[in-house]
């Protein structure tokens, strides 16, 4: 495959997976983010062997857009503490079920994993093995039955955006594992990665990178 590049230097690159895509290997053996990324830079570099990948964050294989990864080990350790010490902003773009009223908002769940389902449950209230999950959102634009959102994840939880709007009585399009009626022909969601910006870990320049949309149906209240 050919990769989209959005940003490389010496330490990082930023590409937009697909949807569908895994972002790291699993055991289905499936062709990866890390795997085509370990590809080009082999091209790219004549390597005799594999290259040094570091995934630093991940997003869930039927979401489209924004992934980092680092090429060197320094800059995988350095942005994986921007990560933890939340100094980096993330922002995405979903397509939700409904008119959201309340045009911007906070959403601060207690998330709970079933690991036999892979399934994250929300709650009002903390419970037992539960982990906050907060984030915010911004109504862009109204179209039909569906609402175009902006959404600002403030910690990083499995499954957080997906299961916190779906809680909130908003599922994203596609998205039946969490409550949205009818799955996507291509078994995808209507969330994308849309923006990161942080401060560069070793030049210490500020980053901006935006990832365009997929050329799909309900993304079109993006480009309209």
């Amino acid at each position: 495959m050919e990769l989209q590049i959005l940003f490389e230097d010496n330490h990082l690159l930023a590409v937009n997976k697909p949807a569908g895509m895994l972002s790291q290997g699993d055991d289905t053996g499936d062709y990866s983010l890390v795997d085509a990324v370990n590809d080009y830079l082999v091209k790219k570099y004549d390597k005799p062997g594999a290259a040094f990948v570091g995934l630093i964050h991940r997003i869930d294989r039927p979401v489209s857009g924004l992934v980092l990864l680092a090429k060197t080990s320094k800059a995988l350790e350095r942005m994986n503490k921007l990560f933890h010490d939340r100094l980096v902003q993330k922002k995405y773009l979903a397509v939700v079920k409904d008119k959201v009223l309340m045009e911007e908002g906070v959403l601060v769940n207690y998330l709970k994993k079933s690991t036999e389902k892979n399934l994250v449950h929300a709650h009002d209230r903390e419970v037992k093995d539960s982990k906050r999950a907060e984030l915010s959102y911004r109504v862009q634009k109204y179209g039909g039955r569906y609402s175009l959102l902006e959404v600002s994840p403030k910690t990083g939880r499995p499954h957080q955006i997906r299961v916190q709007l779906s809680h909130m009585g908003h599922p994203i399009v596609g998205d039946v594992k969490y409550g949205y009626p009818q799955a996507n022909s291509d078994y995808t969601i209507a969330l994308h990665s849309w923006k990161l910006s942080f401060e560069h870990p070793v030049t210490k320049e500020p980053v901006s990178i935006k990832c365009p949309v997929p050329n799909k149906d309900w993304w079109q209240l993006v480009r309209d």
